[in-house]
């Protein structure tokens, strides 16, 4: 009651409590960034243990998987009997590398290369190892391989050049002719090119944190239960007048020679 002798009227679930903002519809929750950063601190352990079977897979998906070795060639394309053309010619050659650089990846040279080396392989599956093309506005094709051996792959990659360049000089014999010459040979290649542990780790890592930040709002949705006087008012709309602690009763402890 009052001083001025009217009675005050305690809080209906109509009225706006404390710590409900007046303009937010009722029975809807309001989030706030605190909210969003406590949700992640409850479920941390959620998100970190996301993360670590993540990047656990991919890692160990990596290290089952056969390391492979990539070896390269660079193959200069040119006419006549040097290897510079007039400034005239410069574009049609770019355009002509091009079709050269198509004429690389075919059975031919794979049938060749093949024979040569004695490759138990057909030439369907040494192409799917083999790639080929024209360096940008130049005269230049580069021919890679990829094989499970490094040596292999570096043997391969300067045989396809030699049959490669031998192929062009037969079919172009005129004084003009097209040349196809190895101008840098493959190196044996020291690190393998798949696969990359440390890119595939880096990929999970983010993706598991993502997966990770996505379970614990999930988590944090599905849980109904209320954790603060607070909260159950905004829920219920009724104030909260008192509340019971939890407590645990301490152990009473054993007698000797109970059993």
């Amino acid at each position: 009651m009052l001083p001025n002798g009217t009675r005050h009227a305690a809080p209906t679930i109509g009225d706006h409590d404390a710590g409900w903002p007046a303009d937010a519809p009722r029975g809807q929750e309001v989030l706030s960034v605190r909210d969003l950063l406590e949700t992640l601190w409850r479920k941390a352990w959620v998100i970190l243990l996301m993360t670590i079977l993540v990047v656990g897979a991919a890692v160990g998906y990596g290290l089952t998987q056969t390391p492979m070795y990539q070896a390269s060639i660079k193959v200069l394309v040119g006419q006549g009997q040097g290897l510079t053309p007039e400034s005239n010619d410069v574009i049609g050659l770019q355009q002509l590398t091009q079709s050269m650089a198509e004429l690389a990846y075919t059975r031919t040279v794979a049938d060749a290369v093949i024979q040569n080396l004695d490759l138990q392989t057909t030439p369907d599956e040494f192409l799917a190892g083999m790639s080929v093309e024209q360096v940008a506005e130049t005269q230049v094709i580069e021919v890679s391989y990829t094989d499970s051996d490094p040596e292999r792959a570096s043997q391969i990659a300067n045989t396809i050049g030699d049959e490669f360049s031998g192929q062009v000089s037969e079919v172009s014999s005129s004084a003009n002719s097209i040349t196809a010459v190895t101008w840098e040979k493959a190196a044996v290649p020291s690190s393998p090119i798949s696969p990359n542990l440390l890119r595939n780790g880096l990929l999970a890592l983010v993706l598991g944190l993502m997966l990770g930040v996505g379970l614990a709002f999930l988590l944090e949705y599905l849980d109904d239960s209320w954790r603060s006087p607070e909260e159950a008012m905004q829920v219920s709309g009724v104030p909260t007048f008192a509340a019971v602690r939890e407590f645990r009763l301490p152990k009473k402890p054993k007698k000797k020679g109970a059993s």
